[in-house]
């Protein structure tokens, strides 16, 4: 069974090796250009890149699949099927009707919540306790493609954006390989309609999200540090220093009076009001500089009972 592989950063990295490794046909593996990263802005391959070129994979690395010269360059390789896993770029009808049992996706939630970009980031915001893996056929919708799998991910009461992402880059390697085997055997895959009712929306975050609004609950804000952990990172300003937090669970205060103030520095964080209850700050990352201990933040500035972190929301 000849199979193609469209993706670019780590999730789709780690299925590709799980193909890899499970001794499939890989014909082609489609990825984003190279991309200007870091401090120097010197150009980076996606992790899906360099996989294929460890195990000399034929690679095509397109700025659009709608032009004719990436068409021309897609259609010379036959496929049977084409698996798609946060590529980046969209699928035409005419790509995505090219390999003989058409695309497979491998989308990071129980669909149908969590259509859309951000389905790990928007389930820990939402404070949802179970996630998922979904492998669909693609159409021509927005993750609306009718279900083949679907996997269940407990979200642990701590979890962050990063964790669930490599609990689900893991179930999503294994569940497209076991599809593919399924494929292999049979040559006909069970499609399930997606539930009429349940449909939510993973939006691309904005950077103006990122800005904590300590007029939010601890319990909202705390969910927002770990949606958003790595990246963006959840940011607040001291002062005039713009800062990236990580918190400790909230912390039961009832309705306080300053939103944002300081109620106490300790060996184990910087206790900050929120509209209701409090947060206690355990790391910081101050622009331009690298985490530390809240303790350590504390040196040198004047971080004290009745000082407050920032409270307006950013509009950039």
């Amino acid at each position: 069974m000849r199979v193609g592989f469209a993706g670019t950063p780590a999730f789709a990295a780690s299925a590709l090796a799980a193909i890899a490794a499970a001794g499939f046909d890989l014909r082609l593996v489609l990825t984003r250009p190279d991309r200007p990263q870091g401090r120097g802005l010197k150009l980076a391959a996606s992790k899906v890149k360099n996989i294929a070129l460890e195990r000399q994979i034929p690679l095509l690395q397109p700025a659009a699949l709608a032009t004719e010269r990436a068409r021309v360059a897609l259609f010379e390789q036959p496929l049977d099927v084409l698996v798609v896993a946060a590529y980046g770029l969209i699928l035409p009808p005419a790509v995505l009707a090219w390999p003989r049992h058409g695309c497979l996706n491998i989308h990071a939630s129980r669909l149908p919540r969590w259509r859309g970009a951000a389905p790990i980031e928007r389930a820990i915001e939402a404070g949802d306790d179970a996630t998922g893996i979904t492998i669909m056929q693609m159409d021509a919708g927005l993750d609306t493609g009718p279900m083949i799998d679907a996997v269940t991910v407990p979200i642990a009461a701590r979890e962050t954006a990063g964790t669930l992402h490599d609990k689900l880059a893991s179930a999503g390697a294994l569940a497209i390989v076991n599809v593919l085997r399924q494929l292999a055997r049979d040559e006909t895959l069970p499609l399930m309609p997606q539930p009429a009712t349940g449909a939510t929306y993973a939006c691309k975050i904005r950077r103006a999200e990122a800005e904590i609004d300590w007029r939010r609950s601890a319990m909202d804000i705390d969910r927002l540090v770990r949606a958003f952990d790595p990246a963006p990172g959840a940011r607040t300003s001291f002062g005039d220093l713009s800062v990236k937090i990580r918190a400790g669970p909230p912390v039961a205060r009832g309705a306080l009076a300053r939103a944002g103030a300081v109620l106490e520095v300790a060996a184990d964080g910087i206790l900050v009001a929120c509209g209701e209850d409090a947060l206690r700050i355990s790391e910081l990352q101050p622009a331009g500089g690298t985490w530390m201990p809240a303790r350590a933040f504390t040196i040198g500035r004047r971080v004290e009972a009745g000082t407050a972190f920032g409270t307006s929301v950013s509009s950039t």
